[in-house]
């Protein structure tokens, strides 16, 4: 049987990081549902995260006929140095953008769509007011389908987030990322305090809230746990843990590859601190199965 010391053991020959282990081979877009989701997002003029963030899901989630829609753009004013999005400066918000958004969660037919968004600092309220026009739009066009916000931190400004929240999604998620020692060096322009304190106001408010970590950026074992501890504290309901995958040779560089059995050690250590849904796994992200994840937290 193993223990928590031979799970968490750093094999040395994960942290050959040159060549992806098996685990982490994706399913190649293809087929007619993959086909349909693209003409849909193309169609509607729309940017998907799982493009611009280089997502491995891709293939599987568009082949399903899901995709998580990322509004105000597709140009982010920070500089993650995790993420593949790009920074620069971006276009005005598009006003007719909710409404295509919500044509295109109808044309897919979704129980659950995860809508996301770049950071817009530059904006008076960082986008508040667009997420809630999206939010309204797909509510009217979609009164059945249940609706998770993946939302930038708005720098903290509560009166920015009760914009957001007054729109009433189903779940508000808000990624923490990493561990708090790798904030500043990954996040850059975020914080981790402030990223907890984003969820903690959600859930003061009352709603349904949902975080995510990325494994393989350096972290220790020690603080993936003390992490789990403080969203636990929180409140948060429902977290993702992944695989950090480098998106370019000029992004942060993976330290290691997890194995599966590490994923699944701290799944089980988060339900057992008092999580109501872990989804972990190497491709886990933060809108993978979502709608599972859903499920399962409201036991439908």
């Amino acid at each position: 049987m193993d223990t928590t010391a031979n799970i968490l053991a750093r094999d040395p020959a994960l942290a050959d990081t040159s060549r992806k282990p098996a685990w982490l081979r994706a399913k190649f877009p293809s087929g007619s549902g993959y086909n349909a989701v693209r003409s849909l997002v193309d169609g509607h003029h729309l940017h998907s995260v799982c493009q611009s963030a280089h997502c491995p899901n891709l293939g599987e989630c568009w082949s399903r006929g899901t995709a998580t829609m990322m509004i105000l753009g597709n140009i982010c004013t920070r500089s993650c140095n995790f993420c593949a999005i790009a920074t620069g400066r971006p276009k005005a918000p598009d006003l007719g953008e909710p409404a295509r958004v919500a044509d295109a969660v109808a044309g897919m037919r979704l129980r659950h769509c995860v809508i996301t968004s770049v950071a817009r600092d530059e904006l008076p309220d960082g986008g508040a007011s667009a997420w809630a026009a999206t939010i309204r739009a797909i509510r009217h066009r979609n009164p059945a389908t249940s609706i998770e916000a993946l939302v930038p931190d708005f720098k903290g400004n509560t009166e920015h987030i009760d914009i957001v929240l007054a729109a009433k999604p189903d779940i508000f998620n808000h990624n923490v990322e990493t561990v708090e020692r790798l904030q500043r060096p990954v996040r850059v322009q975020a914080r981790y305090d402030r990223s907890r304190a984003v969820l903690r106001h959600a859930k003061s408010r009352g709603f349904t809230t949902k975080t995510g970590i990325m494994l393989g950026l350096g972290e220790e074992p020690g603080e993936v746990e003390q992490t789990l501890r403080d969203i636990v504290s929180d409140g948060v309901d429902i977290v993702t843990i992944g695989q950090y995958l480098q998106p370019t040779p000029q992004h942060w560089p993976v330290k290691r590859w997890a194995p599966p059995g590490e994923f699944e050690h701290w799944k089980q250590l988060g339900l057992s601190l008092g999580l109501g849904v872990v989804e972990s796994g190497p491709l886990v992200r933060s809108s993978y199965h979502a709608e599972e994840q859903s499920g399962r937290f409201f036991g439908v």
